[in-house]
């Protein structure tokens, strides 16, 4: 039986080897012990809303990871605003929906609690189904200090119509030291 539910205590070391071992199997083992790091800073950070880190269990284990925090474009925005980071679905059990289950409850919280967009960097190829868009059509771009493959790696997805409405600037990653 599956189902999402929002962070518990139990849950906090299992979701990090979860994390970690998804982006250690996509990617490498770097990449995986970096998002694991990031997971666990904002965990730390005045961003983060357990409320809005979320797992999918399936017969109490977790199987898929989803956490939006609270995010700031040059200092603006973090009533409205949210970032998507990390997402993570267990390698034998991707292509299940499960990523899209996890943001889509994720939205509806999120929506539910004030907020009105979110910003991801990713594959676009992963996130378009979401509602993501570039982010560059929105008039936010990435500072010169964030490497992006191409710009349309950089994604917004409204929560609410018109909830992009007045947010630009550049993103910059500066207040996460596990990303500098």
């Amino acid at each position: 039986m599956r189902e999402i539910i929002s962070m518990k205590p139990e849950y906090l070391q299992s979701s990090l080897e979860l994390v970690e071992q998804v982006f250690t199997d996509h990617e490498s083992a770097e990449e995986g012990r970096t998002v694991r790091s990031l997971v666990e800073e904002i965990r730390r950070k005045e961003n983060y809303l357990p409320e809005l880190e979320l797992l999918m269990l399936e017969d109490g284990a977790p199987i898929g990871y989803v956490m939006l925090s609270r995010f700031h474009i040059e200092g603006r925005y973090q009533d409205r605003l949210l970032i998507l980071t990390p997402a993570a679905v267990r390698t034998d059990r991707q292509r299940q929906h499960i990523s899209r289950d996890l943001i889509e409850r994720a939205f509806d919280l999120a929506r539910g609690m004030g907020y009105t967009a979110v910003l991801v960097e990713g594959n676009p190829a992963n996130y378009r189904s979401r509602g993501f868009r570039t982010s560059a059509n929105y008039g936010v771009v990435a500072a010169p200090s964030v490497h992006l493959p191409h710009p349309d790696c950089l994604m917004l997805a409204e929560l609410v119509p018109g909830g992009l409405e007045g947010i630009h600037g550049e993103v910059e990653y500066s207040m996460y030291e596990t990303l500098s």
